[in-house]
């Protein structure tokens, strides 16, 4: 008999969105059309249109991001179960990139479709306003060791916001800090290439955004899951309902814990991920963290052709 792979569910963040994501699936799937009229009912407005017509740089707005991109993945992951039959495998863990994580959460039945677009428009709200109360940057700096990049951040009052893969870190912070973080890291001979956001996400600037969503969150009604979701904090698996809500106010000024998330599902004989959503962020990380893993994109109607081979 042929060998049983584990494989993980992984939904990408924030930076993945493009104007037009998803129109193709529209095109061939009734279940995809549900899922946009349904996101459009949840957000207030039509997020379809602001998807499928942009402009990009009003879809780039965090409030519009956050929910356009949980939109896109469970739009995704339906039309993977419709052209499958069911027969996509099921997974062993379930793990999502900062926003993916209320992905993830939606997916495990964990808080239900409508539930996650409006929390993510809250998210994304809260964190943009964060960012004008306390001007923020952020900053991908390759080719550079954790421990020196700590180092450098406790000079200069930055942190590491994402772990994401050996020699891929982000950095956060004030953004006169990042600057000069940026030209430290520089000196020892890193690549530093800042980020187009709106704020020092993942960092203690975020706290703001933690006190407006604490209220949102506590009126939520989670639910234990089946599948373990593992944890941006602690890069842990998570199944009881009532640790969901601190995780995710947690995870507003913790830093993503993406590579250890990663190398703990390999360390629980995961080989095969499927990267639900747009883009392939996430699966050119999981190649640099172990590059004999296999990777599946579900993002779009080729996708899904390839799929029925790759299961």
């Amino acid at each position: 008999m042929p060998e049983i792979k584990k494989v993980a569910y992984v939904f990408p963040g924030q930076g993945s969105q493009t104007v037009g994501m998803g129109k193709d699936l529209w095109d061939n799937f009734d279940s995809v059309k549900a899922i946009f009229r349904q996101a459009d009912e949840a957000a207030g407005f039509p997020l379809t249109k602001l998807i499928f017509e942009g402009p990009e740089d009003e879809l780039r707005k965090t409030s519009n991001a956050q929910p356009a991109l949980v939109t896109m993945s469970i739009a995704c992951l339906k039309a993977a179960q419709e052209t499958t039959g069911d027969k996509l495998p099921a997974a062993a863990f379930m793990a999502g990139h900062s926003l993916g994580e209320y992905t993830a959460l939606t997916a495990a039945n964990v808080i239900d479709f409508n539930t996650a677009v409006y929390l993510t428009k809250e998210r994304g709200r809260l964190m943009f306003e964060a960012g004008l109360k306390q001007p923020g940057a952020m900053a991908a700096v390759m080719g550079m060791d954790e421990a020196v990049l700590l180092d450098i951040c406790r000079q200069t009052d930055t942190v590491i916001a994402n772990l994401n893969s050996p020699g891929q870190l982000i950095i956060s912070g004030a953004t006169a800090n990042v600057a000069k973080a940026t030209e430290l890291a520089k000196t020892k001979g890193s690549r530093v290439m800042p980020l187009a956001v709106s704020g020092a996400f993942h960092s203690p600037l975020m706290l703001p955004a933690v006190e407006g969503m604490s209220p949102i969150l506590a009126k939520v009604t989670f639910r234990n899951s089946k599948v373990p979701i593992i944890s941006n904090v602690t890069a842990q698996p998570l199944t009881d309902s009532g640790l969901f809500q601190d995780e995710l106010l947690k995870q507003l000024t913790s830093g993503v814990q993406w590579q250890k998330s990663v190398q703990f599902m390999i360390s629980q004989g995961v080989k095969r991920y499927y990267e639900i959503g747009a883009g392939k962020v996430l699966a050119g990380l999981m190649k640099r963290i172990d590059k004999d893993i296999e990777t599946v994109n579900i993002g779009d109607a080729a996708s899904l052709k390839v799929l029925t081979t790759a299961i």
